[in-house]
């Protein structure tokens, strides 16, 4: 008798229980998850249309113009201020914009 009623209180309860955990993981997904796998395909989507000659940052912070891009390695060389520089084509973190190129020839 006592078990029946239990399993009749527990089931109603644990749903209400559960309620703000499911609210955590959606919250977490739209806030944190979603955003990052968003920039993550947006990198990859760059990395894989560089192009010689345009300049770009590393992970590293290393900042070159791309001289060759080697497809059967994936990889290319960059040119730096201390030379050639060959990275993993994963390594390139972003392209300089046009604002900053143009603020650096002057």
């Amino acid at each position: 008798m006592f078990t029946t009623i239990f399993l009749q209180a527990s089931s109603q309860e644990s749903i209400m229980n559960m309620l703000p955990f499911i609210a955590m993981i959606g919250v977490f997904y739209f806030l944190i998850i979603r955003p990052q796998m968003k920039r993550q395909k947006k990198e990859k989507q760059f990395q894989t249309t560089i192009k010689k000659g345009i300049k770009v940052v590393t992970s590293s912070g290393i900042h070159g113009k791309i001289t060759e891009i080697n497809d059967s390695d994936n990889t290319v060389t960059i040119e730096t201020g201390a030379g050639k520089i060959k990275f993993e084509r994963s390594a390139i973190s972003m392209e300089l914009s046009k604002k900053y190129n143009t603020t650096e020839k002057k």
